[in-house]
């Protein structure tokens, strides 16, 4: 029996490879260096922020791979590749799989609500970064009376600040677990594609069969 020939495909364009690592830098130096460091902090968040805009925008104008258009699958194709991963039998892709496409807009809109919540919150405590003066407390007066105000290590915080708060401190704990789930997945995509799927976001190349 002859063993398949194989050849190199280019998918992943130099902006979908290094914004991906750059996203995986920023979003674990903002989250490791807290509010301990928090210049440290923001400007690792401003870097989460700047690509997730520019990699949504890529998805609508980029190289055929980066696109939403070729990756963006409903739940019936999302479900029926993740069956495939647990018989051996999911179809290979030279793109995102369509689980990994629902994971990259997952991940996308989690970090879009993480970021601007937290430069919502910045906004409204000191009235500075990229929100200041458009983003304040009456902004969010109708919901935030709810929440009343506390006491926070002597700042007595407003509704608004709560709210926020509570918002950027959930988004970043789904995050993590979305990073967890699509590790998961890329581990179970390389086993059953027989592909190092890690290697092929730094080259930028996949294994193809002929």
């Amino acid at each position: 029996m002859d063993t398949p020939k194989t050849h190199f495909q280019a998918v992943w364009d130099p902006l979908i490879r290094v914004g991906h690592w750059t996203l995986v830098i920023g979003f674990f130096t903002a989250y490791l260096s807290g509010d301990d460091y928090f210049s440290i902090h923001k400007w690792a968040g401003y870097v989460v922020a700047a690509y997730v805009l520019i990699r949504i925008v890529w998805g609508f104008v980029g190289t055929k791979h980066a696109r939403f258009a070729g990756f963006v699958r409903g739940p019936g194709a999302v479900f029926g590749y993740l069956r495939g991963l647990t018989t051996g039998k999911a179809k290979d892709y030279a793109g995102h799989n369509p689980a990994g496409g629902a994971m990259v807009v997952a991940l996308l809109f989690s970090l879009l609500v993480t970021t601007s919540s937290g430069m919502a919150l910045y906004a409204v405590e000191d009235n500075a970064g990229p929100l200041a003066g458009i983003v304040t407390e009456q902004t969010f007066a109708p919901i935030a009376g709810a929440f009343g105000e506390e006491e926070d290590g002597g700042h007595e915080e407003s509704g608004a600040e709560e709210l926020l708060e509570g918002v950027h401190k959930a988004f970043v704990y789904i995050t993590l677990a979305l990073v967890g789930l699509h590790l998961a997945g890329v581990v179970a995509s390389s086993l059953v594609h027989k592909e190092n799927l890690a290697r092929a976001m730094v080259t930028g190349r996949k294994r193809r069969p002929d």
